[in-house]
């Protein structure tokens, strides 16, 4: 039975590089893994109020139940303000609670942080590091994945292009994989 990673991307941005690196992602995937794209746009702010008075958005129970499923997550994500986006902690958020059933615990993680610019994500990618440690989720170590001016990556028709960074890609998932297996993860 093949295993069901998760790819978060954490932007809306309809043409957001963090879109195209997971629609790359996916077609990477090894033999015995299931990649899917989760989407997270609908997700209203989380507010603890829809969990203790019982009124949970129904997106809310949609991402959560769809997020049930998966075995392993691999977040994908730009930098907004030094951090990771707002919608992206939003789910991370909504899908932590209600308090002691959150779906992240024990999900093995990996972050590829990304930009148009030289740091490539470097601050979203520790931040994004920190909340996934407290969630309890073993995250890949190595190799790091930061992709700086991910834009020359990326072609005309919004496709990763053949290269270093595309054999990177697979490096880190071959790596992603291999804790995965460590992890021994049954689920």
């Amino acid at each position: 039975m093949s295993k069901k990673i998760g790819i978060i991307a954490g932007s809306l941005h309809k043409a957001s590089f963090s879109k195209k690196i997971a629609a790359a992602v996916v077609e990477m995937v090894p033999e015995g893994f299931d990649f899917e794209i989760i989407n997270i746009a609908d997700l209203p702010v989380y507010n603890q109020d829809f969990d203790d008075d019982g009124d949970v958005p129904e997106a809310y129970t949609i991402f959560r139940e769809k997020m049930a499923t998966v075995d392993g997550v691999i977040f994908i994500t730009p930098e907004y303000n030094r951090s990771v986006p707002g919608v992206l902690k939003n789910a991370i958020d909504v899908g932590s609670r209600p308090y002691g059933k959150s779906i992240w615990s024990g999900k093995p993680a990996a972050i590829f942080s990304n930009s148009p610019g030289n740091l490539a994500a470097f601050g979203a990618n520790h931040h994004l590091r920190q909340s996934l440690v407290f969630l309890d989720m073993p995250i890949m170590q190595q190799p790091e994945v930061y992709l700086a001016k991910i834009g020359e990556s990326i072609d005309e028709d919004g496709k990763l292009k053949e290269g270093k960074t595309r054999e990177f890609l697979q490096t880190a998932i071959n790596a992603y994989v291999d804790l995965f297996k460590k992890a021994g993860v049954t689920g």
